[in-house]
């Protein structure tokens, strides 16, 4: 026998001894804690299905496409227009704050700022995203919605124009962190290159840089509209409960989280107003996934490899 084989023998005897009963079992335990968050999700989507069927069964399509939603009425309605319109204007106020904001200090932190700065600024920005949202609630209804109603005599004390910002605000982090990374990806032979050829920095950043970076910060823009959307605690307080249909950004306007947490409050029992919540949850995690969709999308398809 070779040396090779004798050699290769030896190896396999070790490795035969060495498959003890607990090196069999902790493949199957990884297993199981891989396949927990997947049966969450399958549990989560038929409950929401199941319920949300009972409530499809008792009230026509036409009804829910319609701008009246007054569950609790002597003759209920369930449109769920206003609830999409103010969930959609809020996210785009929010997204009017963050963007500009949250790209701006993204470039900063990754073509001007110095290494030291770096890690004292990004840390202190991302600790807006460990506040709790009923904080940035009260801070929008206390504080943001009165210094705006100095500014804008029209405005109410409950409306949609404070919660969207502050909403904003809270994204910031989400937004700046993505993009700094994304940024932060594109080699520095790109920058050298732009530099010797006569660039200054900003042009650099804005001709080379972000368009080498476009998929990560325009994911970091479809995360952060997904994270407004699903926002519950900001809306309910600062936002109000008002179910009016309307685009004035003064008035006070619900979003589906705000519903859900409304309806789930009061004393309303099992009956088509119980099932609408489900009908709800449904429509918003339709949004979610399709802005989860999208972000995906936008980052395999327009991803640069270096």
């Amino acid at each position: 026998m070779s040396e090779s084989n004798h050699v290769r023998d030896i190896i396999r005897n070790n490795i035969k001894h060495r498959k003890n009963r607990l090196e069999m079992i902790m493949p199957k335990l990884f297993l199981i804690a891989g396949s927990i968050s997947i049966f969450t999700t399958i549990g989560i989507v038929l409950t929401l299905l199941i319920d949300a069927y009972h409530f499809f069964e008792q009230v026509p399509i036409r009804e829910i496409f319609s701008t009246k939603l007054a569950p609790l009425g002597v003759n209920p309605s369930f449109g769920i227009l206003p609830l999409i319109n103010g969930t959609i204007i809020t996210s785009l106020i929010a997204m009017f704050v963050a963007v500009p904001v949250g790209l701006t200090a993204a470039m900063y932190l990754s073509e001007f700022s110095s290494e030291n700065t770096r890690k004292i600024i990004k840390p202190v920005m991302e600790v807006l995203a460990g506040i709790p949202t009923i904080v940035y609630g009260f801070f929008a209804y206390s504080f943001v919605t009165p210094l705006l109603m100095n500014l804008i005599p029209t405005l109410e004390p409950k409306n949609a124009l404070s919660p969207g910002i502050v909403m904003g605000i809270m994204i910031i982090p989400l937004v700046t962190s993505l993009s700094e990374d994304a940024m932060s990806s594109v080699p520095n032979d790109m920058r050298e290159g732009a530099l010797a050829l006569g660039s200054t920095r900003l042009e650099v950043t804005l001709k080379v840089v972000i368009p080498a970076a476009i998929s990560g910060i325009m994911a970091s823009f479809v995360l952060a509209i997904s994270r407004a959307i699903g926002e519950t605690m900001i809306v309910t307080i600062a936002s109000g409960s008002s179910k009016n249909f309307t685009l004035d950004i003064t008035q006070s306007m619900q979003t589906m989280t705000a519903y859900i947490v409304e309806f789930t409050s009061g004393d309303a029992g099992i009956g088509t107003g119980y099932y609408s919540l489900y009908a709800v949850g449904l429509v918003l995690f339709i949004f979610t996934l399709i802005m989860n969709l999208l972000s995906r999308y936008i980052s395999r398809k327009y991803r640069e490899e270096y």
